[in-house]
Parts: structure tokens; C-alpha cells; sequence
């Protein structure tokens, strides 16, 4: 039996540009991508904190250092420059696989810089 599980998430980066009249995807900084192991043209989710939209979109190679996150096409219209924005990437796992799973996750400051890197999520204390 394979399990959907997350693979990535990319949290609380800022959009840096919204092209509506671009062809679609979401550009990301190529060194990010690297790191988190999301690949270009791979399946993302997308969660907007600023107005709580989620869309579904894929990840293309933006400039490496460029700290771009550029929310492109349709997606424009749910994303603007300046949002924060949760980008996640689910996979498939096996049994075997889920024996030594564990997802990538980076935080970002608000120049999308890399500030923290964990492989789970804290819990949250009541």
C-alpha cells in the first residue's frame, strides 16, 4: 500500500512577483528547490496566509540566490507580491520506504533567505 505523504514545505516565504500573464507555475529560487529536493516542473501545493486561498500549480527553476518566489498565470490572481505563502510537495510511499521517511522542511525570513531547516514539525503546546 503507498501513502501520500509530505515530501517538502517551504514555510512562509514572501511572493516577490505575480505574473498573471505568464504561461503558469510558480518560479522558485534554484538553490531552493535543490535544497528541499522539489523538482522542476514537480506537482506543488500552495497555501496563501495573508487571504487563506490553496491552489495547485508546479515549481519551475527560478535565478539560484535570487530568493524569487514568483506566483505566475492564474495563480496570480490568488497571490500578490508581498504575501506570505506555504509551498508544499506530497509523494508516494511504500512501507519500506516510510521506515526511514522523513520530509524537508525550510523556514524563511522575510528576505526569503533560509533561516532554519528541521525534518519535523514541532509540536504545538494548549
Amino acid at each position: 500500500m503507498n501513502i501520500t505523504m509530505l515530501k517538502a514545505k517551504l514555510h512562509r516565504a514572501t511572493v516577490t512577483h505575480a505574473e498573471l500573464g505568464y504561461e503558469g507555475s510558480c518560479a522558485i529560487d534554484g538553490n531552493i528547490l535543490d535544497y528541499s529536493g522539489i523538482r522542476e516542473y514537480e506537482q506543488i501545493q500552495i497555501y496563501n496566509v495573508n487571504n487563506g486561498q490553496r491552489f495547485t500549480t508546479y515549481a519551475i527553476r527560478a535565478e539560484e540566490g535570487s530568493g524569487i518566489f514568483s506566483v505566475n498565470g492564474a495563480a496570480a490572481r490568488l497571490a500578490c507580491a508581498g504575501d506570505l505563502i506555504i509551498v508544499c510537495a506530497y509523494a508516494q510511499y511504500d512501507d519500506n520506504d516510510l521506515k526511514s521517511y522523513q520530509p524537508t522542511l525550510v523556514y524563511f525570513n522575510e528576505q526569503n533567505e533560509m533561516v532554519k531547516t528541521s525534518h519535523s514539525i514541532p509540536t504545538q503546546r494548549a
